[in-house]
């Protein structure tokens, strides 16, 4: 955990009408406005995303998290006939998870909860979740029948077919996320063929987003907040990357906050190594950067700890200034919302 001590939660508030939460994704992917931020001058600049290839250099290297959202909303009948519903947080193996489970009454260890006809033994708990385990079903199997895509809780409406495919970057690939790293979903294969041809070039890691990310930090001190942990990967052929675009004199750009954890995780003995296990990285404003040299990244909750992220890698001043730019230009915010794209002063780096 890293933190400034003088900060509170409530440094990190700001107004946001709620008209401006975005309920479904642009027309097209990639439709979205971009602003701007330069970190050292202060300057913002409204720009569409499809001006991101202006705004890179041939040699810089954009790091994608790789992730896939799982289905991992499933609905259920306790033995006694109440409703539950499940959010798929980890898979521990294919007939075993780690789930959110809720309900009337927190089901009991034995008891058993069916889903589409399918049973789920609560096998235990550890801490806020709950250990399901099925039979006669992989939990992928269930999933991919039955499950639901998990939409972030600011989305007011049902999951639709459209989030099928909008809620998941073109570039997914492995399964275990709960939530998408929606800084990615704005790209397009054109764009990435874009930037390609350009010289702009590609590395991914992996970080599977859990539910945790949307929690509130619910204590007033930075110091007190527990952070959720998430499984990440970053290889060595990551590293080698990000060390030749730096020798180079070129950037590395972080695409959305799980990105920037990732490497920041990997980078925890001040050289980024490869990584592969549990993260619970705490970034606010304090906190030098070793591994990012840039960021791109969409319009977080008040109070978050990615807006605390934001504010560190930007500047809180400049970021706080930025945000409410943002409410009076009208500015989409969150998953389906518009994107940002953040220069950060010399001060924030290692």
């Amino acid at each position: 955990m890293i933190y400034c001590a003088a900060m509170q939660t409530s440094d990190f508030h700001f107004h946001l009408p709620e008209e401006l939460i975005a309920q479904h994704p642009p027309e097209q992917r990639g439709d979205s406005r971009l602003l701007h931020v330069n970190g050292s001058t202060g300057a913002l600049n409204d720009r569409h995303f499809g001006d991101l290839p202006d705004l890179l250099e041939p040699g810089d290297l954009l790091v994608f998290n790789n992730t896939r959202v799982m289905k991992a909303r499933l609905f259920g009948i306790k033995e006694t006939g109440g409703k539950v519903e499940i959010l798929v947080e980890r898979l521990l193996d294919a007939d075993r998870v780690l789930a959110h489970v809720r309900a009337s009454k927190s089901p009991k260890p034995g008891s058993v909860i069916e889903v589409d006809g399918y049973p789920l033994e609560v096998a235990g708990r550890d801490d806020s979740l709950f250990e399901l385990l099925s039979s006669g079903i992989t939990f992928a199997e269930l999933m991919e029948r039955h499950g639901h895509m998990p939409l972030p809780p600011y989305i007011t409406r049902p999951d639709a077919m459209q989030d099928m495919e909008r809620y998941q970057t073109v570039y997914a690939e492995r399964e275990g996320a709960v939530a998408a790293p929606t800084a990615g979903l704005h790209f397009t294969p054109e764009m990435l063929s874009t930037l390609c041809q350009k010289g702009v070039r590609t590395a991914h890691v992996t970080l599977h987003v859990g539910a945790g990310t949307f929690q509130p930090v619910r204590v007033e001190s930075l110091d007190e907040h527990v952070m959720h942990s998430e499984w990440l990967e970053v290889t060595q052929a990551v590293c080698d990357s990000v060390s030749e675009t730096r020798a180079s004199g070129h950037r590395v750009v972080a695409v959305g906050t799980t990105s920037m954890r990732a490497l920041e995780s990997a980078s925890a003995s001040g050289e980024l190594r490869p990584m592969t296990g549990e993260t619970r990285l705490f970034i606010t404003p304090g906190y030098r950067f070793h591994s990012v040299d840039m960021m791109l990244t969409n319009f977080h909750l008040p109070e978050s700890t990615l807006m605390m992220l934001v504010c560190a890698f930007g500047g809180f001043d400049t970021m706080m200034r930025a945000y409410r730019h943002a409410v009076e230009q009208r500015y989409r915010f969150f998953s389906y919302g518009d994107a940002m794209l953040i220069e950060p002063p010399s001060s924030v780096l290692a």
